[in-house]
C-alpha cells in the first residue's frame, strides 16, 4: 500500500473522530479490499460448508467499527488492529453457535510453524485458542495482540509492528514465545 494511501486512511480516519458523517463511507472505499483479504484468509481455513461468509464477515465487522464509539482513531495501522480483534469476535461467536449446536469433542491440532488447525476441528479450535488466548493476554498482553492480529488478522510482522508501535525483530520475538506457550496450553 502506497504511502500516500496510508497518509489519506489516516485523515479519514481523523475526520471520523470529528464527526465527518461521511468519512465512514469514504474509509470503506480505502479498506474494504483489505479487509475482505482479511477474511479470504480467515475463511480459507475453515469447513467448506461454513455459514459465514468472507463478505459477510468483512460487512458485519465493519458494521461492528462503525457502531464503536469512544474510540479515537490513531492511524490506518490502529484500525487494521481493532478490526482483526472484532473479526477474532465475529468468529467466535460464530465457533460457539457451532459448538453447541455440535456438542462434541474433538482433539486440537496446533502447528508450532503457524497456527494450522484441520478444517473439521476449526470450530472447537478456536474457541480453545480464545480461551488460551485471553489467559494469554492477561500474562502479556502484547504477545496475545500479536496472536490475535498474526491468527485472526491475517496481518504480517511489518503491520503488526506499525500497529503496537514497536520493531519488527521484537513481533517475531514475542511471536516465537507466544507460539510456543500456545502450544503447550494447547497441547495438556
Amino acid at each position: 500500500m502506497a504511502v500516500s494511501e496510508n497518509s489519506e486512511i489516516t485523515r479519514i480516519l481523523h475526520a471520523w473522530n470529528n464527526g465527518d458523517e461521511d468519512a465512514k463511507e469514504r474509509l470503506l472505499r480505502f479498506v474494504y479490499d483489505e479487509l475482505r483479504r482479511q477474511a479470504r484468509f480467515l475463511m480459507s481455513r475453515e469447513r467448506a460448508n461454513h455459514t459465514l461468509q468472507p463478505t459477510a464477515l468483512v460487512h458485519e465487522a465493519f458494521v461492528k467499527l462503525g457502531d464503536a464509539s469512544g474510540v479515537v482513531w490513531e492511524s490506518r495501522a490502529h484500525f487494521f488492529g481493532v478490526a482483526s480483534r472484532l473479526m477474532r469476535q465475529i468468529l467466535v461467536d460464530h465457533a460457539r453457535m457451532h459448538a453447541s449446536e455440535k456438542r462434541g469433542k474433538n482433539p486440537i491440532h496446533f502447528s508450532t510453524d503457524e497456527i494450522d488447525l484441520p478444517i473439521d476441528e476449526r470450530a472447537d479450535s478456536i474457541l480453545a485458542i480464545d480461551e488460551v488466548l485471553n489467559r494469554l493476554g492477561s500474562l502479556d498482553g502484547r504477545q496475545a495482540r500479536i496472536v490475535e492480529m498474526r491468527f485472526f488478522g491475517g496481518l504480517t510482522n511489518a503491520e503488526i509492528a506499525e500497529t503496537l508501535d514497536i520493531g519488527e525483530r521484537t513481533v517475531v520475538r514475542e511471536w516465537q514465545s507466544a507460539r510456543l506457550w500456545l502450544y503447550r496450553e494447547l497441547n495438556r
